[in-house]
Order: structure tokens, then C-alpha cells, then sequence
């Protein structure tokens, strides 16, 4: 490629501020130099090009048809060059995703994971909405949301991410063995005002029969994270998806004493279609299907 054979940089900015300003003075005032060193650059500019660029006045200075042309080109360009590095000079703009999903995905599912999405992207703001009700994914309220059932949601992508599955767990120290001693424990369960639990300890009766198990009597939570802190702490048992209290499985720290285990609707990642072009849409999108395979909790994320 040939170099560019272009006048002094400084001659052209001289003559762009003189020409704007339609005055050396000001010119001068603008760039931090003598209106003598504007006038001395125009000239040498005007001697490299050969032609006259003002017709000067009196203290006015008047654009030639030439300098017209060169002011416009010039005026376009330094233009550009100041918003790139003005560009430059900010610092990457924050983006910020609003993802809705209940309360237990989000405590037991997502929660200990955020780390990864952070140090992947730590320029993508993240925030958890938690309702057990639909919320609009209009990108006011909502991007993208984490949602129980089947579907179909019209407009909406629906990327599946784990069955559904509800099993009878206690802490160990329970020692419970045989579905009839359930009668000597208490029933953990959760009912909210605006979901209809999946699955409850009456569907549960209803496959197994165990004889005298009062399954209306127990401990009721509107969380079901609460009812997972109380299955921990020895309090009872409860019924709970699987996939939410793994973590605890594999530590020991809950244990599945019996079946049968309830297959329900399973979760899915809904979100528009055409919000997966942007990138830390793409990004949280990727992060969540990531959880699916992800590793075990220890040493997963770095104390910040």
C-alpha cells in the first residue's frame, strides 16, 4: 500500500479551528498558540496545496471555494476521530440482565453459581427477580425468566433444564428407614398463596398408603428453601425436587430413605427470540445451560 501523502497535521487543524472560528484569534485561543503560528501554518498550507484557502480582511477571514471543500472533509474526520476516542477513552458501559425465576431455583440452583457468570463477564450486572408468578420478559420488568411447566409460551424461546423429580428427603439423623415410620415424623410442607405446589405429600399418600400418616399435620413454609432448611436441621421431612437439594445428596448431609419418587413438569429457560443477539443476553443464557454440567461446589468460586 502506497503512504498517504497528506500536509502537516498541525497545518490542517490550524486551518479547521481558523476556518470554524473565521479567525485567527480564536483560532489561537483554541489551540494553545500565537494567532502568528495559525497564520505561518495556513500559509505553509496553502503554499503545499497551491491554492488559496481564505480571501483575508480586515479581521475577517473568508473561505474560498477550496477551503469550503477542505473545511467540510476536515469537520467529517476530526468529528469521527473525536468520538472514537472519546469512545476509547470511556470505560466499557455496564450491562445489566434481569432474570426471574422462584425462590428455590434461585437460592438452590442458581445462587452458588452467579461466581462463574462473574468471572466470565464481570461486566454484566445480574439480578435475580424471585416470584412464583409469570412476569413479563419485556425487558422492563424482565429479560429472561427460569419457569415450571410444559408450555408452550408463544413468542418465547423454551430451552429445557432438568426434570422435575420429588423425593422424600430428611437429615440422616432421622435414621428413618420404612415409609410407615413417617407416622412417628413431622411432614414438612410448602403452600403458596400463588402457586399450587407441584407436588404434595397427599399425592404422595395417595401411591403409597401408609396406614395412619396424617398428611394435613406437619410444618407448613410459603418457601420451599425454608423447608429445605428444616429437612436439614432434623426438623422433619419433606418432599423435594431432587435436582435442587443435590448438593446435599452427594454430601450426605440429606438422604433419600424411600420412594416413590414424583416426576412433575420440568423447568425450562424461556426468553425472546430476538434478545439472544445481544450479548449478555447470550451470555446468561450460556451460563445457566452451563449448569446443567456444572462441577461440585468446592473450590468453584474465588473469594473476591
Amino acid at each position: 500500500m502506497l503512504p498517504r501523502r497528506l500536509p502537516s497535521l498541525s497545518a490542517l487543524r490550524a486551518f479547521e479551528a481558523a476556518a470554524r472560528h473565521r479567525s485567527a484569534k480564536r483560532a489561537a485561543e483554541e489551540l494553545s498558540v500565537t494567532p502568528t503560528a495559525i497564520s505561518h501554518q495556513i500559509r505553509q498550507l496553502e503554499e503545499s496545496l497551491g491554492v488559496a484557502l481564505f480571501v483575508r480582511r480586515p479581521r475577517q477571514l473568508i473561505l474560498t471555494a477550496q477551503g469550503q471543500t477542505l473545511l467540510r472533509v476536515l469537520s467529517d474526520s476530526f468529528d469521527a476521530i473525536a468520538e472514537t476516542v472519546t469512545k476509547l477513552r470511556q470505560p466499557p458501559a455496564r450491562q445489566a440482565v434481569t432474570l426471574s425465576t422462584t425462590p428455590a431455583v434461585a437460592a438452590r440452583w442458581l445462587l452458588p453459581w452467579v461466581c462463574l457468570l462473574r468471572d466470565a463477564h464481570p461486566d454484566i450486572d445480574l439480578s435475580i427477580q424471585v416470584s412464583h408468578e409469570w412476569v413479563a420478559l419485556d425487558g422492563i420488568v424482565a429479560d429472561m425468566a427460569i419457569r415450571y411447566g410444559e408450555g408452550p409460551w408463544p413468542g418465547l424461546v423454551a430451552e429445557k433444564l432438568f426434570d422435575n423429580v420429588f423425593i422424600p428427603a430428611c437429615s440422616p439423623a432421622l435414621e428413618l428407614r420404612e415409609p410407615a415410620e413417617l407416622v412417628r415424623h413431622t411432614l414438612l410442607h410448602f403452600s403458596s398463596p400463588k402457586v399450587i405446589a407441584p407436588v404434595d405429600w397427599a399425592a404422595w399418600q395417595r401411591r403409597v398408603q401408609v396406614p395412619g400418616l396424617d398428611v394435613s399435620a406437619g410444618l407448613l413454609f410459603s418457601d420451599e428453601s425454608h423447608g429445605i432448611t428444616a429437612a436439614l436441621d432434623g426438623q422433619g421431612v419433606a418432599l423435594m425436587s431432587r435436582h435442587l437439594i443435590a448438593e446435599e445428596l452427594r454430601q450426605g448431609r440429606l438422604v433419600q430413605p424411600f420412594g416413590p419418587e414424583i416426576t412433575v413438569q420440568p423447568f425450562h429457560l424461556v426468553y425472546p427470540p430476538e434478545r439472544l443477539g445481544e450479548p449478555a443476553i447470550a451470555a446468561v443464557r450460556e451460563w445457566i445451560l452451563g449448569l446443567k454440567e456444572a462441577p461440585t461446589r468446592e473450590n468453584v468460586c474465588h473469594a473476591q
